[in-house]
């Protein structure tokens, strides 16, 4: 191969990885008796889709793509609303599905479901960060097939991207599970994937590089 690192833009698909605005509400931005597997982006979140906006508006994008969930669609939209884009919805970008580890339904105060959702929140980092797979919860998407999923989803955006540069909006295990076949690795959760964080893979049909892990120089004013 003559560009093994695919240094050479117009041989591979460049894509930007963006993982969703924070959005685990205040207890003032919850919906009484609201659903909480789809949260909009939070007032922490909404700031911080604004910075990724003013980091990336002057960068050219060929095309962009988002998990059809609120977070996702809800981080790209300030940017998307800069670059003149429409973001095209696929369900393969959606985060792996896990079963319900806190039962916030039974939580009535606007302060006991932010903490519910909060913990649920830890209690899934910490379960996936100690053992790397998905399989540690019960009854849920198994990783080889979430994987699967992914990988399939994303290297067929590539595949109709060559020689262009694409914004993806996911989810941090979405990230997570395409960074790690990209570096062959056997764990699906191995880094903490921050909120709009930019992740950096040139793809074609032979090659996958990684370019830039978990980029969030936009955030450090917050």
């Amino acid at each position: 191969m003559q560009d093994p690192f695919l240094m050479h833009t117009q041989n591979a698909a460049e894509l930007f990885l963006i993982r969703h605005g924070d959005a685990i509400p205040g207890a003032d931005e919850l919906i009484p008796g609201g659903r909480y597997d789809n949260l909009p982006l939070s007032q922490i979140g909404r700031k911080q889709a604004l910075a990724l906006a003013e980091r990336l508006k002057k960068i050219h994008f060929d095309a962009a793509y988002s998990s059809p969930l609120k977070r996702c669609q809800e981080t790209g939209a300030p940017l998307l609303e800069r670059l003149g884009l429409q973001a095209q919805l696929v369900d393969g970008l959606r985060e792996i599905n896990l079963d319900e580890l806190v039962p916030i339904a039974e939580h009535n105060n606007p302060q006991e479901i932010v903490k519910a959702l909060q913990e649920r929140q830890d209690d899934i980092v910490r379960i996936a960060g100690e053992s790397g797979t998905w399989d540690s919860f019960p009854n849920s998407e198994r990783s080889k097939d979430f994987r699967r999923r992914v990988v399939t989803t994303i290297d067929e955006i590539a595949a109709r991207h060559i020689g262009q540069r694409v914004l993806l909006f996911a989810h941090g295990g979405v990230i997570n599970a395409y960074a790690a076949e990209v570096l062959q690795l056997d764990k699906e959760f191995f880094f903490p994937c921050v909120n709009t964080s930019i992740t950096i893979v040139r793809v074609n049909q032979q090659r996958r590089v990684l370019y830039i892990m978990n980029d969030i120089a936009h955030l450090r004013i917050f």
